[in-house]
């Protein structure tokens, strides 16, 4: 998909979500639109950020409005270039607003292009690998002075807040999602949401964290044990990071997201941790968290080259804690390329 695909029954495309819009043109805003046409890209905002985007945006026309408007200066535009049929983002309007869009633009034909949009954001370019790979390397940055951190009494959030100090610190635009700290028996939460729960001598410490920068994310887990491991956790590491390292040694290009995950599916149950791995084993990302294609049971499809997905099995156990290992890779036709270079030893 590229994007003159967009344009085969589309005289413009209409972006109003506010990644789409930082994918068509590189800037991130409050408010904003992106009308393409197959001729002119338009950049439609107010006056809190005209300064910025006339900045930015050499290759679009800016048109400086109002949101009261901003629908009439469209309507202009559309008039202007004889245009007939409009694509936009179905999966991305409410009921109400799309029904205020179909009043606004009720000259034209409103054709829905959320799924051309995302097959195009699933195969990443050369430039944005390049922006994910520096997303990950700031992030192995802060994750390595986080761990000086770690004593006896410091809490999750203390760590959670030195994170977010250090990806500031060190260049990132914010963090890429609210960074998972977990102590001990928290670490069996998938989603745990760091607390006042302190850090003691011989217990697990998870990390799943991730940087934004310049529109990107990045996303990687690591599991540590702070002190001496014991045989149990030792022996889960191992799993969790063997059935990784399998999936990461066969798949490619070609290959569905569900079979992705049965690979490391089938390894886990037969350690004897079926039911203990609950999740899927991994999704795309890019300026989201979370984007398509994902390496889950449900996605039939096959992974096309280029696509930016996490591999992140997990073995958890309530009341004890969990194990995931995270990598960011880059689907390619041959195997992957993997962006995330961090250790996957688990000794502080």
């Amino acid at each position: 998909m590229v994007m003159n695909d967009l344009f085969n029954e589309n005289d413009a495309v209409l972006s109003v979500d506010p990644s789409n819009r930082l994918y068509f043109s590189g800037v991130e805003t409050s408010f904003g639109i992106v009308l393409l046409t197959a001729e002119t890209k338009y950049f439609l905002t107010d006056f809190r950020y005209a300064s910025a985007i006339k900045r930015k945006l050499k290759d679009f026309e800016i048109i400086i409005t109002e949101k009261e408007r901003v629908y009439a200066d469209v309507d202009d535009i559309l008039d202007s270039c004889s245009v007939k049929t409009v694509g936009y983002e179905d999966e991305y309007w409410s009921v109400s607003s799309f029904k205020t869009l179909k009043k606004e633009l009720k000259k034209y034909e409103l054709k829905p292009i959320s799924a051309e949009i995302r097959a195009m954001r699933a195969i990443k370019t050369p430039e944005e690998i390049e922006k994910m790979r520096a997303a990950q390397a700031l992030t192995e940055t802060a994750l390595d002075k986080v761990l000086s951190k770690l004593k006896v009494g410091v809490r999750e959030r203390d760590i959670a807040a030195e994170l977010s100090y250090q990806f500031i610190s060190l260049g990132a635009d914010r963090e890429a999602f609210e960074s998972i700290v977990a102590f001990g028996e928290n670490s069996a939460d998938c989603h745990h949401i760091a607390g006042d729960r302190k850090l003691c001598k011989n217990e697990i410490v998870l990390f799943d964290i991730g940087a934004k920068l310049n529109g990107y994310c990045s996303d990687m887990t690591r599991t540590f044990f702070f002190g001496e491991a014991s045989q149990r956790f030792a022996e889960l590491h191992n799993i969790v990071t063997k059935a990784q390292l399998y999936v990461l040694k066969h798949i490619k290009a070609g290959i569905t997201g569900a079979e992705a995950d049965m690979m490391a599916r089938e390894f886990i149950k037969a350690n004897g941790y079926e039911k203990e791995f609950g999740h899927s084993l991994g999704h795309s990302l890019g300026i989201d968290i979370h984007e398509g294609p994902s390496c889950s049971k449900n996605n039939t499809a096959p992974l096309p080259e280029n696509a930016v997905v996490t591999i992140e099995p997990g073995v958890y156990i309530s009341d004890y804690g969990g194990v995931r290992m995270e990598d960011m890779v880059v689907i390619k036709k041959g195997g992957i390329e993997n962006l995330t270079k961090y250790r996957k030893t688990y000794i502080i």
